[in-house]
């Protein structure tokens, strides 16, 4: 399969390239820092295109069989790199006739109290995070997601909870709707965001995925990721 990944040269972004890769695909990976992309294959195409452009996503999406969406951005004042990206990526797949796309959300877009979580996560952290530090990062995924409910392409939101570093791809959890778990690790976001392609149960819809082994710590994901600015 022809596919396109946006955001390609994020973390998550990386290890989903890195998969379909390995998984036999021809990868269009699209960032705007090509000359620091550290992955090369023959099946590889590393394109140099900010997702705000139209005609440079128009040129991204051309030829595609489907689009899969890793953009991350730090929290600021005003964000619009979700709405507006995936604006841009829909236009350019209707004008191309593409269907399939799959993007990362995140749980923080429709914050539910976790039953491991305790005071401090639920009722600190979290409102902290999606109310305070994120709440126009957040604000903007809701965009992004409401603006593909609103269309007619096969589209899957996926929503990860914390993310965090694993090195395998574990047994991961993945539910329509909201899951119930605390942490995500990256390649498990990236393995489920590349089985949507072959999996048609979750056209249309919302999910969450977890990892359920080998989660950090709070105390621990909160110095090594949310410390960290990853």
């Amino acid at each position: 399969m022809r596919i396109t990944i946006f955001g390609a040269n994020g973390p998550t972004g990386r290890l989903l390239t890195e998969q379909a890769l390995a998984a036999g695909h021809q990868v269009a990976a699209v960032t705007r820092r090509p000359d620091s992309f550290p992955l090369h294959h023959d099946r590889l195409e590393v394109i140099g295109a900010d997702v705000l452009d139209p005609a440079a996503v128009d040129g991204a999406v051309a030829g595609r069989d489907a689009v899969l969406s890793t953009l991350g951005v730090p929290p600021a004042k005003e964000v619009n790199t979700y709405s507006q990206g995936v604006a841009n990526i829909a236009a350019a797949m209707h004008r191309h006739g593409l269907r399939r796309i799959a993007v990362v959300s995140s749980s923080g877009v429709d914050p539910q109290p976790y039953s491991d979580g305790g005071f401090l996560f639920n009722r600190v952290f979290v409102p902290f995070l999606t109310q305070v530090a994120g709440k126009e990062l957040y604000a903007d995924m809701r965009r992004m997601e409401d603006l593909l409910r609103a269309g007619d392409l096969n589209w899957t939101i996926v929503r990860p909870s914390a993310l965090y570093h694993l090195p395998e791809v574990t047994d991961y959890t993945i539910v329509e709707g909201h899951a119930d778990g605390m942490y995500t690790s990256r390649t498990d976001l990236a393995a489920s965001m590349l089985a949507m392609l072959n999996d048609d149960r979750y056209v249309r819809a919302t999910v969450g995925v977890i990892t359920t082994t080998d989660n950090p710590t709070l105390f621990r994901w909160i110095r090594r990721e949310a410390l960290a600015g990853k």
